[in-house]
C-alpha cells in the first residue's frame, strides 16, 4: 500500500482561475506560502472560455499589487463597446480615468500562471479528488489524489476556497451554517463562441430579445442571444444564429465559424457567510452574478484583495481582525454589485422583449435608459459602477 504523503504550508488554494491564481500572487509576493490545487491539466485551464471584462478597480488592483504584466496579451479597450436600441448606435462615454479592459480569461489565467510559476509558485495540476478536513481544526488537512494515483495530504492554516459554483469547497460547509439567496431570472442566455473579429461590439435591445457581441480576442467574439428558459442548443442552428444577430443589432454583423454553443442560465446567488472555520470562500465559490452586469471578476477580485490582506496581517503581525471579519466586509460589496447586476439585467432585457413583463416593464426599462443618455448625475454613477469604482 502507498504511503500518503504529506507537506505542510500556510494557505491552501483550491481552484487556479482567476482569484485562486491572483491570491497565490499576492501571497507569494508578501512572503506567505501557499499552494494551489487545481483538477483539471494546465492545458484546460488556459483554453477554458470564460467571460473576460477586467474593470477599472481590477485593472488598478492587478497594478498596485505590482501585477500588471498579466494584463498583457490580448486585452481590448472598452472605449468601442456600445448600446444599440432598435438598431441606433447609443454609445455609453466612459470617462478618461477609467481602464476597464476587455481581457479573454483564458489570456488572464495564462499570464496569473506563468508569472506565479516563474516567481516559484506551487500549483499543482491534476489534483484529483479534493477533500477537506478539520476545517474548524487549528490546522486543517487538504487531501487530493495525483495523476498517479498516489494519495497527498496538505496541512495549513487557512483553506482559500476558488473553485467555482460547483466545486468541493462549500459543499464542505455543513448547509445548515449557509443560507443562499438566489433569484433565477426569466430568460437564459444562448452563448456562442465564433472565431470571427467582433463588429459591432456592444449590447442590442430589440423586440426580438437582447444580442451582445463582445470581444474575446482580436479574431474571437462571444456571442449572447436572449432567448426562452426551456431552449436548447440544438435549436439555434448556426444560420438562425447570424440571421437573429443582425436582426437584433439593426446592422450587418460579422460571421464566420461557431466553435462553440451552449445556453447559460440568469441567475444571481450569494452565500452568507463567506466563511467557516477556516475555509473561506471568494468568488463563484461565494456568489454569482448574471453576465449582463460584467462584473463576475470585479468580485472575484475584490474577494481575494480583501482575503489576502487579511492573511497577510495574521501572518506578519499575529492580528486576526481583518479574517474574523473577512464575511462581513466582503458582503456589502457584493450586495451593491448584485443590485447593479439586477437593475441593468431586467432594464436591457425588459427594454426590448416584453414577453418577459409586458408593455409596461418595457416602457418603465425604456425610461430608466433614456436617463442614462440625459442626465450627467444618473451617467456618473452608472460609469462608476461599471469601473467598478463606486
Amino acid at each position: 500500500m502507498t504511503e500518503t504523503r504529506k507537506d505542510t504550508t500556510t494557505v491552501v488554494i483550491v481552484g487556479a482561475g482567476v482569484a485562486g491564481l491572483t491570491l497565490g500572487n499576492f501571497l507569494l509576493r508578501n512572503g506567505v506560502d501557499c499552494t494551489v490545487l487545481e483538477k483539471h491539466p494546465r492545458a484546460y485551464v488556459e483554453q477554458r472560455q470564460r467571460a473576460g471584462t477586467i474593470d477599472t478597480a481590477g485593472v488598478r488592483m492587478l497594478r498596485e499589487w505590482g501585477l500588471g504584466e498579466v494584463l498583457a496579451g490580448d486585452p481590448i479597450p472598452d472605449s468601442a463597446v456600445g448600446f444599440y436600441i432598435d438598431g441606433e448606435a447609443m454609445p455609453i462615454d466612459v470617462d478618461d480615468a477609467h481602464e476597464s479592459l476587455y481581457c479573454p480569461q483564458q489570456v488572464l489565467v495564462r499570464n496569473l500562471t506563468d508569472v506565479f510559476l516563474r516567481d516559484g509558485g506551487d500549483l499543482r495540476y491534476e489534483a484529483k479528488d479534493v477533500s477537506l478536513h478539520g476545517i474548524n481544526d487549528e490546522r486543517p488537512l487538504v487531501s487530493y489524489r495525483e495523476a498517479d494515483g498516489s494519495t497527498r495530504d496538505v496541512e495549513c492554516e487557512f483553506i482559500a476556497g476558488c473553485d467555482g459554483f460547483h466545486g468541493v469547497s462549500r459543499s464542505s460547509i455543513p448547509t445548515s451554517a449557509l443560507t443562499e439567496y438566489s433569484h433565477a431570472y426569466g430568460y437564459n442566455w444562448l452563448s456562442v463562441l465564433a472565431a470571427v473579429p467582433t463588429n459591432p461590439s456592444g449590447m442590442a435591445i430589440h423586440s426580438r430579445g437582447l444580442a451582445g457581441m463582445i470581444p474575446r480576442g482580436s479574431h474571437a467574439t462571444r456571442v449572447y442571444l436572449q432567448c426562452p428558459v426551456d431552449d436548447t442548443p440544438e435549436q439555434w442552428p448556426d444560420e438562425r444564429v447570424w440571421s437573429e444577430l443582425e436582426a437584433r443589432f439593426g446592422t450587418p454583423v460579422s460571421t464566420g465559424e461557431i466553435t462553440d454553443k451552449g445556453i447559460v442560465p440568469l441567475r444571481s446567488v450569494v452565500y452568507d457567510p463567506m466563511n467557516h472555520g477556516r475555509l473561506y470562500l471568494l468568488g463563484d465559490a461565494a456568489h454569482i452574478v448574471p453576465p449582463m452586469s460584467a462584473k463576475g471578476i470585479h468580485l472575484a477580485l475584490h474577494d481575494t484583495e480583501v482575503f489576502a490582506r487579511a492573511v497577510i496581517r495574521q501572518v506578519k503581525e499575529g492580528d486576526s481582525s481583518l479574517l474574523d471579519s473577512y464575511s462581513e466586509t466582503c458582503l456589502p460589496h457584493i450586495w451593491n454589485y448584485q443590485a447593479f447586476a439586477a437593475w441593468i439585467t431586467d432594464t436591457m432585457h425588459n427594454a426590448g422583449f416584453t414577453g418577459y413583463e409586458g408593455e409596461f416593464r418595457k416602457q418603465v426599462a425604456r425610461a430608466e435608459l433614456r436617463r442614462q443618455f440625459t442626465s450627467d448625475a444618473a451617467n456618473k454613477l452608472f460609469g462608476e459602477l461599471i469601473a467598478g469604482t463606486s
